[in-house]
C-alpha cells in the first residue's frame, strides 16, 4: 500500500536557508508569517493531510465522483467528512485576507501546504484549489457589493468556487465561446450556454458552490474582445446571506477519466442562470485570467506534489525489494539478492526524481515569494522586478514543473517493475493523475507559446534580461569559492546557451514566426533546467554555509551537495541539445503537407 509524510524538513530548509524569509519581516504582507507559525502550518498542516487525506486518494479514485438522477453528485466515501475537517481547520484561510476571515499567511506559506495537500490526494485538493482561484478573481475585479456577498464563505470554505470557460467547440480558442449573457432590469444577467470540463463542477461538501462564466452580451465583438464574466452561484444568495432558491445552472453528466476520479469534471448546463457581471463588460478575459495564472502556479504544484509521494514510494520499494545482485559483487551475501538500490539504472531513476523534485520544489517557493512581494516588496522597482519574474517563471513551472511530474510518476512507476502496472501498489493512479497537470489550464505547448510569443518580449525583454541578470550575478559570486565553482561554471554554460537561444529567437521569430513556434518547447525546457540550476546553486550555497553550525545536520547538507553535482553533472549539460533543437528552426517540422501523415 502506498504511503506519505510530507517532507517538512526540505521545505523548512528552502524556506529558512535558501530564500530566508526572515529577510522580509518587516514587510507587511510577513507581519503573520513569524518562524514558529510558520512551522506549525507545516507540521501540522504535514500530519493534517497525511491523516486525514491521504488514506482517501486510492479509495477515492477507485470510487469516483456519482451523478445522480436529481443532477446532484456523490463525491467518494469520505470526502464530504474530511472537507468538513478541512474547514473546520482554517486550511482554506491560509493565504486569504484578513477583511474576509483569512488569514493573511504570505503567498509563500500556502504554497508549501497546498504542495503536500496534492501530494496526499491531488483530486481532493483541486476543490479548494479552484476556490482560492474564484476567490483572487473577485478580489482583483468584483464590485464591493460582489466581495462582501461571496467571499466570506468562500474563504472560510463554507461554499466553493470553479472557473467555467471551455465549450464543446472552444478549448484554447476562447473567442469561440457561444455562452449569452442576456442583461436584465434588475442589474443581473440572464445567462444560457453550456460548459465542460468544469472540475469540481457540482459535489456535495459544501453548502454552494460560486461559478465564475465566460459568456458573451448581446452585440459584443465575437471574438476574445467579446468576452464578459459573470458570477453565477448554484444557490441564489438572499440579502442577508442566506441561501436561497436554485439557480438555473445543472450538472448534466460527469466526464469519464483517465484520472483524478475523485474530483467531479462536469457539464454543466445554464438556462437562463441569473448571474452578475465582474468587472467591466467585454474585458471578462483579463479578470479570468487572474484566476487562471494563479491556477497555472497551482498545476505547476500538482507536477510537484505527485511526483514527491510517487518518489517517497518508489524508494521505499527499491530499499525492500530483492533482485539480482551488484554489479561489483553482492552486497548483502546472507541474503539471496540485494536490493533493488544497488542497480545503476535504478538509481539513474531515483537520483533523476530527487534533484528535479527538489529543485522544482524550490523554485515553486521561490515563486510563491516573488507573488508576495510584486505585491508587498518595499519600493515600486522591487515589486516591478518581482512581477516581471512571476510573468516569466508562470509559463515555466506550469509546463516545464508538470512534464517533470509525469516523467518522475512514470520513473517511480518503472522502479516497481510489473507491481508498478498493478493497481494495489498506487503508483499507476500517479501516473494517471498526473498526466493531466499536462494538459489543462492551458497545454504545455501553450505555455511554451506564452514564454516566447509574450514573456520574452514583454516590457522590451525586461523580465528575461532582469532573469539573466540574476543568474549571471550569482554565478559570478559562487565561482570565488572553490567548493562552488564547478556549478557555477555549468550553470554558467547552460545559462550561456539560454542567452544564444533568446538571440536567436528575437532575430529569427518575427521574420518567421514558425520559426518561434518550433522553438517554443525546447525553449521552455531550457529554461526550466537554467531556474531549477540556479535553485541548485542556491541550495548548494546554502547546505556549504551551513556545515559546521552548531546543530546542522550534515548528513542532509552533505546530500543536498551531492544532489547538487548530480544537477551538475547529468541535467545542466541538456541546454546544448535544447538550443541546437531552437536553432533548428522550423523547417523540417513543418515540410510536410497533412496527407503525409496519412496511413498508406
Amino acid at each position: 500500500m502506498p504511503r506519505y509524510t510530507a517532507p517538512v524538513r526540505d521545505t523548512r530548509f528552502i524556506i529558512e536557508k535558501v530564500i530566508g524569509l526572515d529577510r522580509y519581516a518587516e514587510l507587511p504582507a510577513f507581519a503573520t508569517a513569524s518562524p514558529e507559525i510558520v512551522n506549525a502550518v507545516l507540521d501540522e498542516g504535514g500530519k493534517f493531510v497525511a491523516e486525514q487525506l491521504f488514506p482517501l486518494n486510492q479509495s477515492g479514485d477507485q470510487q469516483g465522483c456519482k451523478r445522480n438522477d436529481d443532477g446532484s453528485v456523490t463525491t467518494p466515501e469520505g470526502f464530504k467528512e474530511a472537507y468538513k475537517a478541512f474547514v473546520e481547520g482554517g486550511w482554506m484561510t491560509l493565504g486569504a485576507p484578513e477583511e474576509f476571515g483569512g488569514q493573511n499567511m504570505p503567498h509563500i506559506v500556502s504554497t508549501a501546504f497546498e504542495e503536500y495537500l496534492i501530494s496526499a490526494n491531488m483530486a481532493f485538493a483541486m476543490y479548494p484549489g479552484l476556490t482560492k482561484g474564484a476567490v483572487a478573481a473577485l478580489l482583483a475585479h468584483g464590485s464591493q457589493e460582489l466581495k462582501e456577498k461571496y467571499l466570506p464563505k468562500m474563504v472560510s470554505g463554507e461554499w466553493t468556487g470553479t472557473m467555467n470557460l471551455t465549450e464543446p467547440q472552444c478549448g484554447t480558442d476562447l473567442g469561440l465561446i457561444k455562452t449569452k449573457a442576456e442583461p436584465q432590469a434588475d442589474g443581473s444577467y440572464e445567462i444560457t450556454g453550456t460548459k465542460i470540463f468544469i472540475s469540481a463542477g457540482e459535489h456535495d461538501m459544501a453548502d454552494n458552490i460560486i461559478h465564475l462564466v465566460l459568456a458573451k452580451t448581446p452585440g459584443a465583438p465575437d471574438s476574445s474582445k467579446g468576452i464578459s464574466l459573470f458570477v453565477v452561484p448554484k444557490f441564489l444568495v438572499n440579502d442577508d446571506g442566506s441561501i436561497g432558491e436554485r439557480n438555473g445552472v445543472s450538472c448534466g453528466s460527469i466526464e469519464h477519466k483517465m484520472g483524478i476520479h475523485g474530483n467531479a469534471t462536469c457539464v454543466l448546463n445554464y438556462d437562463g442562470a441569473k448571474g452578475w457581471l465582474v468587472g467591466e463588460e467585454m474585458k471578462g478575459l483579463a479578470a479570468m485570467f487572474v484566476m487562471m495564472n494563479a491556477a497555472r502556479l497551482g498545476v505547476g504544484l500538482q507536477g510537484l506534489g505527485i511526483a514527491e509521494v510517487a518518489f517517497q514510494n518508489a524508494v521505499q520499494y527499491a530499499n525492500d525489494r530483492r533482485q539480482g545482485r551488484a554489479l561489483t559483487g553482492p552486497k548483502d551475501p546472507e541474503e539471496k539478492a540485494d536490493t533493488l538500490f544497488v542497480h545503476p539504472d535504478v538509481r539513474r531513476m531515483l537520483m533523476e526524481s530527487k534533484a528535479q523534485i527538489e529543485g522544482l520544489r524550490a523554485l515553486c517557493l521561490w515563486g510563491g515569494l516573488q507573488v508576495d512581494l510584486s505585491h508587498d516588496a518595499g519600493d515600486e522597482e522591487a515589486r516591478e522586478l518581482a512581477d516581471d519574474l512571476v510573468g516569466l517563471l508562470t509559463p515555466v513551472i506550469k509546463g516545464y514543473g508538470t512534464d517533470l511530474g509525469y516523467k518522475v510518476a512514470t520513473d517511480c512507476q518503472q522502479v516497481y517493475g510489473g507491481h508498478g502496472y498493478i493497481a494495489e501498489w498506487g503508483m499507476e493512479q500517479y501516473v494517471r493523475d498526473a498526466r493531466i497537470a499536462m494538459i489543462y489550464e492551458g497545454t504545455n505547448g501553450v505555455q511554451a507559446m506564452d514564454l516566447v510569443g509574450r514573456k520574452l518580449a514583454r516590457k522590451g525583454g525586461r523580465a528575461v534580461q532582469a532573469f539573466f541578470k540574476q543568474v549571471a550575478g550569482e554565478i559570478a559570486e559562487a565561482k570565488k569559492d572553490e567548493k562552488l565553482a564547478e556549478f557555477a561554471g555549468k550553470l554558467e554554460k547552460a545559462l550561456g546557451d539560454m542567452q544564444a537561444s533568446t538571440m536567436w529567437l528575437a532575430a529569427n521569430g518575427m521574420k518567421n514566426p514558425n520559426d518561434a513556434g518550433a522553438a517554443a518547447y525546447p525553449f521552455m525546457e531550457m529554461t526550466g533546467v537554467v531556474a531549477i540550476g540556479l535553485m541548485w546553486l542556491r541550495m548548494a550555497t546554502a547546505a556549504q554555509g551551513s556545515l559546521g553550525e552548531d546543530g546542522a545536520d550534515t548528513k542532509f547538507l552533505e546530500t543536498k551537495l551531492v544532489t547538487a553535482r548530480y544537477y551538475a553533472d547529468r541535467i545542466l549539460p541538456r541546454t546544448a541539445s535544447l538550443r541546437a533543437q531552437v536553432e533548428a528552426g522550423s523547417d523540417s517540422i513543418m515540410a510536410l503537407e497533412p496527407e503525409a501523415f496519412e496511413a498508406a
